[in-house]
């Protein structure tokens, strides 16, 4: 048979499959992967964190802690006192709290509260100002207290980390795959804050109950949110926190289903820095 050569067919190199459309099957696929590498992480972190005693946790971190302390060097701060006196009666009805929990109180605008590997607290002094009652600022700081007790401190320091090394790994350090990276992994977290929030509400709820008798004020702080329509000084909080007027209503049905008395004798809050003893 003799050999005829054929200039070969102009399509055999294209696809019938659009461009566009492979483009977005991959795209898809990526974000999938990442979505299901997410959690993953998360769920190992979780299972890892129950085997750090919290006493490791406290030496572990210490130099983390004298970080969140702040300068001490100056004149006593009443904020702190106060604050720290009312964690101290709050804890109190955790009776198997493994922590020894250190107030400190940061100068900013931001109305903000965090929880930090080891017990420490931190409250914003735009917070403080900001707050009406001591029943008010109890359920705040029992709410990060509840933190504490899911460890829900360590389990997004965990992530965050391992997040950002599955990131650098994946994806490299190409800028827009590390924010497509970044935005898949957070998308992934907001289900899990949104448990331990609910989750620290739940507990904040119970230690305010058990501490006045009654959970007058619990809603105060996110009603007062929801109101200003989260100005820019709700900014920090409403960045790391649920809806709050959500959550106002998710604490009065929580409370009425529990049959906490939701009146009750509410104690006036309104120390300052310049009140200094």
């Amino acid at each position: 048979m003799r050999y005829e050569p054929r200039v070969p067919d102009e399509s055999v190199n294209v696809s019938d499959v659009s461009p566009l459309r492979e483009l977005g099957r991959s795209a898809g696929s990526l974000l999938v992967g990442l979505a299901l590498l997410g959690i993953l992480i998360a769920y190992s972190v979780d299972i890892a964190v129950r085997l750090i005693p919290p006493d490791f946790e406290t030496r572990a971190f210490a130099d983390l802690q004298f970080a969140a302390s702040g300068d001490e060097s100056g004149p006593p701060d009443p904020r702190r006192a106060s604050a720290q006196s009312l964690v101290g009666r709050l804890a109190a009805h955790w009776r198997d709290a493994p922590y020894a929990f250190r107030v400190s109180i940061t100068d900013s605008p931001d109305l903000n509260a965090g929880a930090f590997p080891g017990g420490a607290i931190v409250v914003t002094s735009g917070l403080l100002g900001e707050v009406k009652s001591e029943n008010e600022l109890a359920f705040v700081l029992g709410h990060e207290l509840g933190h504490f007790r899911g460890r829900h401190h360590l389990r997004r320091l965990g992530r965050t980390v391992l997040y950002g090394l599955a990131a650098s790994a994946v994806l490299g350090q190409a800028g827009s795959a590390a924010q497509t990276g970044s935005l898949v992994t957070s998308l992934t977290e907001r289900g899990f804050d949104r448990s331990q929030e609910e989750e620290a509400d739940t507990f904040g709820l119970d230690l305010l109950n058990a501490e006045y008798g009654h959970v007058q004020e619990a809603g105060a702080f996110f009603a007062q949110v929801a109101k200003s329509g989260g100005g820019n000084r709700f900014t920090a909080y409403l960045s790391t926190h649920p809806a709050p007027a959500d959550r106002a209503l998710r604490l009065a049905r929580l409370a009425e289903s529990k049959g906490y008395a939701q009146r009750g004798t509410v104690t006036p809050y309104g120390v300052t820095k310049a009140e200094n003893p």
